[in-house]
């Protein structure tokens, strides 16, 4: 009788620990994709930061994060990377529930300032 309660205990632990691993999954994609698009300069950026975020979810755990997308961003001085995905479903009785992850990095705009006081980047 406690065989079943004990069963969709464990996956439901099982799935918690999959979709806390997609996050980290996320998390590490997101982060490298911004860190190439803060110094980026300021051709191509969005192309190479997105590559390096899908490259890292490949190496990582593509099957940890299904359909995963990576999508450049930039607001004034800021640049990142937000990746969103899904984790992978383990308990069956939870079709129409969706695990969706979003991670989101970034950071100002990494550039050189010359010593004459000049405001520009170079």
């Amino acid at each position: 009788m406690l065989m079943p309660i004990v069963l969709a205990v464990v996956l439901l632990i099982v799935q918690v620990t999959l979709w806390f691993h997609g996050r980290q999954v996320a998390d590490a994609a997101a982060r490298e994709g911004a860190r190439i698009a803060r110094a980026g300069g300021s051709d191509g950026w969005q192309e190479a930061a997105e590559g390096k975020a899908r490259q890292i979810v490949q190496a990582i755990g593509p099957q940890l994060l299904k359909d995963a997308q990576a999508q450049a961003w930039e607001q004034g001085d800021q640049r990142g990377v937000e990746v969103t995905g899904s984790a992978v479903q383990v308990v069956p009785l939870l079709p129409a529930m969706t695990f969706t992850i979003t991670s989101r990095f970034g950071g100002p705009i990494e550039c050189f300032r010359p010593d004459d006081g000049s405001d520009g980047c170079e």
